[in-house]
């Protein structure tokens, strides 16, 4: 009896410590990372030098601001493959309309995205058509009226006010990843400190369920794809500015960047659960990947398979097969 008593009891209020596949899940973004700047630090001398680290910066600021965007989609469980079209379709507004509006030009550029994301998000949670085919289309579409309106011609931008402002640098860093900094900052306000975010994460991680809590599903997917156009709105407008035009072929297949940089960050396809700091070092990871291949003068033909391979790798190192029932 006194050895009954004696024996302790369990911690009840001590979580239990999570497994080896969500450990893996956390690591793994950061050890991807470190891996990529030792091994391109040692194959290239100039690859760890404050001025690649700008360069790095300043192409991944429009890789970042849809790449934030794309993760509230992604953790609603939803997909948007028009982002790069969004982006292109901001970019020609804000190219075309420089002189006119100067540094102002960002309000018509979010203008146009936010109408793209309109469409997006109406026609998917109103209409009832699932966001992959809805975005397949759309995809075109955007595209199509990049095309249609410069004729394949790139539409220059020459406004001193809006070049000095976006393509300009304060204290030494450049204005387009300051800009994308402030916009991821606000995004993972929302994301993590809102009922909003928290409403997409619980509509990712079961729809049924969320509708049954009382959360207006369709509101919240439409405010997704709202978000994701604004946010898109605004990647177009400092791609502009970092080319200082809009082409027929400007983010051209940048979706699929975006897609990749959300999921190597941690973020499941399945929805339900993300961070915003892991897109960022998704994004990190995918930036340095294409920045040190270039550098060290691997193939261009090749790089696309080690994006590919790094896709493929982060899927199956992260994804929680727990909760998937059927792999399809």
């Amino acid at each position: 009896m006194d050895d009954v008593m004696a024996k302790p009891a369990t911690d009840r209020g001590t979580p239990p410590k999570p497994s080896l596949a969500a450990r893996v899940r956390d690591t793994f973004p950061v050890l991807m990372l470190i891996v990529l700047c030792l091994a391109f630090g040692l194959m290239s001398d100039r690859f760890l030098s404050v001025n690649n680290a700008l360069i790095v910066m300043q192409q991944s600021a429009v890789l970042l601001v849809a790449a934030v965007a794309m993760t509230f989609v992604i953790v609603s469980g939803s997909i948007d493959l028009s982002v790069g079209s969004i982006v292109a379709v901001s970019a020609l507004a804000a190219a075309s309309l420089s002189s006119s509006f100067g540094a102002f030009a960002i309000v018509p550029a979010m203008l146009v995205g936010l109408a793209c994301g309109a469409i997006n998000g109406a026609l998917f949670a109103y209409g009832k058509i699932p966001s992959f085919i809805v975005t397949l289309g759309t995809l075109v579409i955007f595209r199509g009226v990049v095309l249609l309106f410069t004729k394949g011609a790139p539409v220059s931008i020459s406004d001193a006010e809006f070049l000095g402002f976006y393509a300009g640098r304060t204290l030494g860093m450049p204005n387009t990843v300051l800009i994308a900094l402030a916009v991821t900052g606000l995004a993972a306000l929302i994301f993590n400190q809102t009922v909003f975010g928290r409403e997409v994460r619980a509509v990712g991680g079961g729809e049924r369920v969320a509708l049954l809590s009382g959360i207006n599903v369709a509101r919240v997917k439409f405010g997704v794809f709202l978000l994701c156009g604004l946010l898109g709105g605004i990647a177009g407008l400092l791609q502009s500015a970092r080319t200082m035009a809009a082409t027929a072929q400007l983010a051209q297949g940048l979706e699929l960047d975006v897609i990749a940089a959300v999921v190597v960050g941690g973020t499941p396809l399945t929805g339900g659960m993300g961070r915003i700091r892991g897109t960022i070092l998704g994004v990190l990871i995918i930036a340095i990947l294409s920045n040190g291949m270039n550098m060290t003068g691997i193939n261009p033909y090749l790089q696309n398979i080690v994006k590919g391979v790094v896709l493929i790798l982060a899927v199956f190192l992260t994804i929680d097969r727990s909760k998937i029932q059927i792999i399809k």
